[in-house]
């Protein structure tokens, strides 16, 4: 039966899908074809053939004479000898003994199976695939399907509407990034600017250095002149103590000589008025200004010496100070190295920490960048999974976490140039200071410069002193005295040779008058 019959079949184009353009929207159909068909109400062998159209969900079947009207009219019979719905159908392959291509479609709600066959293992392939794609259309499915449509259409405003606040939040942040990468730039200037100050600084501690070094050899200079003025002084005291002397014992041989004076004097009288001659007293006479020339000599030496004493002293007192001047100056100038110092490690430490944060900053920004693309990805995306939601959220989460640590650190970093700034000030004050103490030291140290004394060499006749004892011996000479002229402020002090009215030397007889000289 199957090879006597197998020749009406007509499968060739007519098998495949209609072609859309030919036809009417309301005659298209899935599929069209000559199947062999098994009674449906009762069990028997018997085959018979039926022109079979699947339209949407429902298999229809006519009388294999409805094949010519169907292709030649282009639309189908809307009586047709029987309508079995497909939605929910298990359609499956099964064997036949006369129909090796058969087909059972079975539903719970049918009474039995329905069994079709095809002539070829293509017809069958073909129809089983179709019959399958119809019996997924039920109401069931169309209303989940239109639930899903519109929980879709909700998911997809919502992320629209997320998507949207995202992007305004992302302009948002972009003009603070812009902001931020302003004032990063101010950041950048201003390191330049302590970059600058750093270099200033390392110079001006390296000067500092210099002349604290400096110092410590002006110091010991200093001790050492006060070493040589205290030794002076010693010497002085010692030639002061052997003038003093000197004079008593001319003072005592001056005594002497004058009561020989008198005495020989009143003896030449008598023996004058006795022979009427002149008294020969002019040795006597010579050997009394020579020792009053000696003592006023003395007393000129020993004026000078008290003087240098005083001078001595004053010029003591001078490098004292002075020393005391350096030693403050020297502390002054290791208090600003410190203080500099600290200040240079301070805006080390603050330097590195900025470049820290901005490196911290620049690394969170590329993850946000990557976790706002991921995101845009899967929102331009079409096809949604629950490991695609988890990874948005994730993204969604982090951006989140991202510009609020953004805003944080924007309120921070506002400030920042203010602080970078200020500390530019500091360092700029702290020069200026020093520069200012630099001045003052170097004024002082000319101010003390002018007061310290400066020494010349004694004239010839006033390089050795001495006396006569007894018989008129001359004393051994003593250490060569400097003479000094002591400026202070730009006033030329006295002469220590000229001598002072107002001076009076303790423990020296006065001078005799002149009449008594000149008598």
């Amino acid at each position: 039966m199957f090879t006597s019959k197998s020749n009406s079949v007509s499968p060739s184009p007519s098998l495949e899908q209609t072609d859309s353009d030919a036809l009417d929207i309301s005659t298209k159909v899935q599929l069209y074809g000559v199947l062999w068909k098994r009674p449906f109400g009762r069990p028997s062998a018997k085959w018979s053939r039926r022109f079979f159209i699947i339209k949407e969900s429902f298999l229809l079947y006519y009388s294999e004479s409805e094949k010519k009207n169907f292709e030649t009219n282009k639309y189908f019979n809307i009586h047709p000898k029987g309508v079995i719905p497909l939605g929910g159908c298990l359609v499956e392959a099964k064997e036949e003994p006369s129909m090796p291509y058969a087909m059972k479609i079975s539903h719970q709600d049918f009474h039995g199976n329905i069994l079709l066959a095809a002539e070829s293992e293509f017809e069958q392939t073909q129809w089983l695939e179709m019959l399958q794609e119809s019996g997924k259309v039920t109401w069931k499915n169309a209303q989940l399907g239109e639930a899903m449509i519109k929980s879709l259409e909700a998911q997809g405003l919502q992320l629209a509407k997320e998507k949207q606040e995202y992007l305004d939040k992302l302009m948002e942040e972009t003009e603070e990034l812009c902001l931020q990468r302003e004032q990063r730039e101010e950041l950048e200037r201003l390191n330049q600017v302590l970059e600058a100050e750093k270099q200033q600084f390392e110079e001006v501690v390296q000067e500092l250095k210099m002349e604290q070094e400096q110092i410590k050899r002006e110091l010991e200079l200093t001790a050492r002149c006060l070493k040589g003025v205290e030794q002076e002084k010693k010497e002085l005291r010692h030639l002061t103590e052997s003038l003093q002397q000197t004079l008593e014992e001319l003072s005592i041989e001056k005594k002497k000589t004058l009561a020989m004076l008198e005495e020989n004097e009143n003896q030449l009288q008598t023996l004058a008025n006795q022979s009427e001659q002149p008294p020969p007293n002019g040795g006597l006479h010579s050997n009394l200004r020579q020792i009053e020339e000696k003592m006023q000599q003395l007393l000129e030496e020993k004026l000078l010496a008290e003087k240098r004493m005083k001078e001595n002293e004053e010029r003591s007192r001078a490098l004292e100070e002075e020393r005391e001047f350096y030693s403050s100056q020297s502390q002054a100038l290791q208090n600003s190295l410190q203080e500099l110092t600290a200040e240079k490690q301070q805006a080390e430490r603050e330097l590195k920490a900025e470049v820290k944060v901005r490196m911290d900053l620049e690394r969170r920004l590329r993850e946000a960048e990557g976790a706002l693309r991921s995101l845009e990805q899967g929102l331009n995306s079409k096809v949604r999974n629950k490991e695609k939601e988890e990874r948005m959220r994730a993204d969604v989460s982090h951006l989140k976490r991202f510009f609020e640590e953004c805003i944080r650190n924007a309120e921070l970093e506002a400030k920042m140039p203010v602080i970078m700034k200020n500390s530019v000030y500091i360092h700029k004050a702290a020069t200026r200071r020093i520069k200012s103490c630099r001045f003052h030291r170097r004024r002082s140290s000319t101010s003390w410069n002018d007061t310290v004394p400066v020494f010349h060499d004694l004239p010839a006749g006033c390089q050795q002193h001495g006396g006569t004892k007894g018989g008129g011996q001359e004393a051994q000479p003593g250490p060569a005295l400097p003479r000094i002229h002591l400026s202070h402020h730009g006033k030329p002090a006295r002469s220590a040779l000229s001598g002072s009215p107002g001076w009076k030397v303790m423990g020296a007889p006065p001078l005799p008058p002149r009449s008594f000289l000149s008598g």
